[in-house]
């Protein structure tokens, strides 16, 4: 699936890559809609109906992704009440076997993410991210998320890169597609995200399972 000897750096989502997206499933979808019925004193179906309407009205926005929006929104602490859970965030399997392999082989890493900076710390900390050989971009630096175009232009810029020497690898097809277009040569599709959830249909991209398929 991947000639690595054409791959000088490889390019990792976070979410729903190295890390397990179940965690933001549950946050968003479970946890935030009892506890802003309980903040705003209203029913649970309530809560859910408008944070899932907001969100939708959100989506491919930057501030989809912006913890300091939500907070505005909800009027709650979205960075405080994801830390009461961070004891759910994990890796996906393997996830940690492949950045070992990646690092053996010499492999620039970066992480490519559309995590708001609050958010990416926490997540950094709570899964030992941190203590990976990483280089981390937040798409609130570049002012644009993985999805919009023109994202990809500035990050090649911003971090010097050579798409042609580029693998990168996301769960998400907006993004990928948008990678593709904007000249990142080798992409691979996740297919399994939240390892609570069924596989995923596979798209026009190389997809996988698991990171053992890249490393055979």
């Amino acid at each position: 699936m991947v000639n690595w000897s054409q791959i000088d750096t490889v390019l990792l989502d976070m979410d729903g890559t190295l890390l397990d997206l179940h965690f933001d499933n549950y946050f968003w979808l479970e946890f935030l809609p009892v506890r802003y019925a309980a903040h705003h004193g209203c029913d649970e179906a309530t809560a859910r109906k408008y944070l899932i309407n907001l969100s939708d009205s959100l989506q491919g926005t930057l501030n989809w992704y912006c913890l300091d929006y939500w907070s505005a929104r909800v009027d709650m602490d979205i960075a405080a009440l994801k830390t009461e859970i961070k004891h759910l965030i994990r890796f996906r399997p393997g996830a940690l076997d492949f950045l070992t392999f990646l690092q053996a082989q010499g492999k620039a890493l970066l992480l490519v993410t559309n995590a708001h900076p609050k958010a990416l710390e926490i997540k950094l900390l709570a899964s030992g991210l941190d203590r990976q050989q990483l280089t981390c971009f937040s798409s609130h630096h570049l002012q644009l998320a993985k999805e919009n175009t023109g994202f990809w232009h500035r990050l090649r810029t911003h971090a010097k890169l050579d798409y042609s020497r580029c693998l990168f690898i996301d769960d998400s097809l907006s993004v990928l597609r948008c990678a593709k277009t904007e000249g990142v040569h080798n992409v691979i599709h996740i297919l399994q995200p939240d390892t609570t959830l069924a596989v995923r249909p596979r798209s026009e991209f190389p997809g996988i399972v698991h990171f053992q398929e890249l490393m055979a």
